[in-house]
């Protein structure tokens, strides 16, 4: 059997096919000025006076911490999460893929055996074999298939995208574990001294009191603060421990409690440039990734426009057949076939119209995505390089206060030993004194998580040698 379509069909098919796809916008700040309303524009610096060089990478080194460098590395390594997010991307990779395929020519082997005959026939019973190789390919005339292609593409690259949002989220999440938990630490030794310091003043009463030196009620009230604070050292024991079981879990590890950290926090390092914010909308993994998600939109539109038109194959293939009759005019008659056809869609009930009207809800969703999630970020950096300053000036207040709690803490303490006060004010000034250095030691460890936030915020790597 032999088909022959004209000749003239099959380059004209494959010069259609070279029919180039509309491109969304390549200029991300572009995108950015389609999605925000006409009246929301983004400002060439920061509303906060900060300098505005080029954002470095590599801060997780920039708080001094070895031992931090190592266990985010650790984090990097064997978090679950990021290896579910891996696995995500390999997912992304094959569909990617199994979308490049349908551009290609699909080839399959064909094969079949037949018996036939009947007891009232005058012929023998006949066998029939054959073998063939098959080809058919849609030639993409308007694009239907290469937007497709293209979406897939995109998608990856959104989840490539969120993966290394992924990777520095967990790097910021390992490092405020590690800051929470060298907090708890200190918190603890704080808590420890107070009721060391709270069980020598029940101590010192308890002699007062046997010498006529101090009334009963005093007694009473040192017995009540010391345990006020064994109850508040049992509460930051707790804390202490549900910190480190948390950073274990974070970086893979079984959450025993049992790891260690270091007796003082870091130093907050000085203050780091923040760019611009147009720079952030391709710093930004995040951002990255809903852009992306907005240009695979963008094209899943136009294959839902293409599937309207009609749709052209090209078909072929050749074997052998043998059969009774055959093997004696011409054994293993070789025979062969090509074809064009073509498929064009009447009517559906309304349902090519409505993917279509789908797909571009899809894609104006995704633009407005793409805008919240720009304006997220600009509040992010906005609120992060304000609060630099305010934290920073807070510590000072709080060093201050340590400071004037502790010189009134000697004083007083050296009137109540020859009697000028009462008991009661000595404990009021200790529990001042304890209350300003714990506040202090919170201040430090928020203005290291709030470091790690503009980080994440301004985007780029925690890794010092990517590139």
């Amino acid at each position: 059997m032999r088909s022959h379509p004209p000749l003239w069909i099959v380059p004209l098919l494959l010069l259609l096919a070279g029919c180039a796809l509309d491109k969304p916008p390549e200029v991300v700040t572009e995108t950015v000025a389609e999605a925000l309303p006409p009246e929301t524009a983004v400002p060439e610096k920061w509303t906060a006076p900060v300098d505005s060089g080029k954002v470095d990478d590599g801060w997780v080194a920039s708080f001094g911490d070895d031992k931090l460098t190592a266990l985010v590395k650790e984090a990097v390594a064997n978090n679950l999460q990021l290896q579910a997010a891996a696995a995500g991307v390999d997912a992304a990779t094959a569909r990617t893929r199994q979308a490049r395929s349908a551009l290609k020519p699909a080839v399959g082997l064909g094969g079949s055996s037949a018996r036939a005959g009947g007891d009232d026939s005058p012929l023998p019973d006949r066998t029939t074999s054959g073998a063939s190789l098959e080809v058919s390919w849609e030639v993409d005339v308007w694009g239907r298939v290469r937007a497709g292609v293209e979406a897939a593409e995109e998608s990856l690259r959104a989840t490539v995208a969120d993966f290394e949002f992924a990777r520095q989220s967990l790097a910021a999440g390992t490092s405020r574990a590690w800051f929470m938990a060298v907090q708890a630490y200190q918190q603890r030794e704080l808590a420890r001294e107070g009721v060391e310091l709270f069980r020598k003043v029940l101590e010192l009463v308890e002699i007062k009191e046997r010498i006529g030196k101090a009334a009963p009620q005093d007694v009473h009230l040192a017995r009540a603060d010391l345990a006020s604070s064994q109850e508040a050292l049992q509460k930051i024991e707790n804390s202490y421990e549900q910190a480190l079981r948390g950073l274990e879990v974070l970086l893979g590890r079984y959450p025993s409690g049992d790891l260690e950290t270091t007796k003082e926090l870091s130093a907050v390092p000085p203050p780091i440039p923040a760019g611009l914010p147009s720079e952030i909308l391709e710093r930004r993994p995040d951002l990255i990734a809903a852009e992306r998600r907005l240009a695979a939109a963008f094209y899943l539109t136009q294959q839902a426009e293409a599937a309207k038109l009609p749709r052209f194959n090209l078909t072929g293939s050749v074997g052998t057949i043998d059969s009774a009759l055959t093997d004696i005019i011409n054994p293993g008659s070789p025979m062969w076939d090509i074809g064009a056809g073509i498929y064009a869609p009447l009517y559906q009930g309304g349902a090519l119209q409505a993917g279509v009207e789908v797909a571009e809800a899809n894609q104006r969703a995704a633009l407005a995505a793409f805008g919240a999630a720009a304006l997220n970020a600009f509040q992010e950096v906005e609120n992060a390089l304000a609060n630099e300053k305010r934290l920073a000036e807070r510590e000072k207040y709080l060093n201050t206060v340590v400071d004037e709690n502790a010189e009134a803490l000697r004083i007083i303490k050296a009137q109540y030993d020859v009697g000028r006060v009462e008991l009661l004010n000595l404990l009021q000034v200790q529990a001042r004194m304890l209350a300003a250095r714990s506040q202090l030691i919170a201040i430090r460890g928020t203005r290291l998580d709030q470091r790690i936030t503009l980080h994440l915020a301004l985007g780029g790597s925690f890794e010092k040698d990517a590139e």
